[in-house]
């Protein structure tokens, strides 16, 4: 019986032991599993974290590149008009093309990355905040954007709405609203997204007043901002500059019925904001800087940034 007991006891402390074995055998393997995926997440940050900055860098190629080209325009002289280098977009070119002139660097290596960029004439459109002047709203101004509203199909009271929004943020007083700096932030004054996108087309929020470029606006805001100017006189203004650009507002009107129809106020033929686009595209990522330039002789400002990233559709 003693020799059964001993038996039975030498048994359960074998089983009890067995037991406390697998129990840290599965708290070691928990802690290693979990460490080793810290690990695998740190990794990957710093991967995400690196290829952001090597983005980044990326795209200030883009913005230099611009830069350099609207400087060199300034160098020329004359109008600002679509037939300059800087009209001409950069199309979708593989990275690797823009370092095969560098024998250190092996093409073939790394991931599929293209690069692409535009630059586009920000004077164009109508700068809205020309519809204020000390905190006033001015009639012709509100009359030329309550037209291009009605082109893009914006409620009946949405030049209203941003002339008082821009008119109230423009004066420093307690409780006034912030001063918008880009045509996105209209939303704060209660216009919708879709409204905002539809308007891109025609208007810009610029930091100064300036004039509509005859050499690089559509008909239609060359035609909103000079009143008396039908659609069919600005239209013969958008082909005659296809041939010649206009070197002053002069050249221009003298094309028109009347020479009274264009402001030199409102209208020139120069330009001194741009907008850069640069669009780094990374397997299924996109990455797009959006830049406001500002031309100052030869100095070449950045005046506002904004990065958006986004998965590029299948096709």
């Amino acid at each position: 019986m003693n020799h059964r007991c001993a038996r039975s006891c030498g048994t359960r402390q074998a089983g009890a032991a067995l037991l406390i074995a697998m129990a840290l055998m599965t708290l070691v393997a928990t802690l290693a599993s979990g460490m080793v995926w810290q690990q695998y997440r740190a990794i990957q940050v710093e991967a995400a974290e690196r290829s952001r900055t090597q983005s980044a860098w990326i795209l200030n190629g883009a913005l230099d590149w611009a830069r350099l080209i609207l400087r060199e325009d300034a160098r020329t002289g004359g109008p600002t008009a679509l037939s300059e280098p800087w009209a001409t977009p950069l199309a979708e070119a593989r990275l690797s093309t823009f370092l095969a002139l560098d024998k250190d660097h092996n093409t073939e290596e790394g991931p599929d990355a293209f690069l692409s960029g535009s630059i586009v004439d920000l004077q164009s459109r109508y700068n809205l905040r020309n519809l204020v002047d000390g905190g006033k709203v001015l009639e012709a101004e509100l009359l030329s954007l309550q037209r291009l509203c009605e082109l893009a199909g914006a409620p009946s009271d949405t030049a209203q709405r941003i002339a008082a929004g821009l008119a109230a943020a423009s004066v420093a007083a307690p409780g006034a609203p912030l001063e918008l700096r880009s045509i996105g932030q209209l939303q704060w004054l209660g216009l919708e997204e879709g409204v905002v996108d539809r308007l891109r087309v025609y208007v810009e929020l610029l930091p100064v007043r300036t004039t509509v470029n005859l050499n690089t606006a559509d008909r239609d805001v060359i035609a909103a901002v000079s009143p008396g100017l039908d659609a069919g006189a600005a239209e013969a203004l958008v082909q005659a500059r296809q041939r010649h650009a206009f070197k002053s507002v002069a050249a221009a009107s003298a094309l028109l019925p009347d020479k009274k129809l264009l402001d030199e106020r409102r209208v020139g033929t120069q330009s001194n904001f741009f907008e850069v686009r640069g669009r780094l595209r990374l397997d299924d990522r996109s990455l797009e800087e959006r830049s406001i330039v500002q031309r100052s002789g030869l100095n070449i400002v950045p005046i506002l940034r904004e990065r958006v990233s986004s998965v590029v559709p299948e096709r």
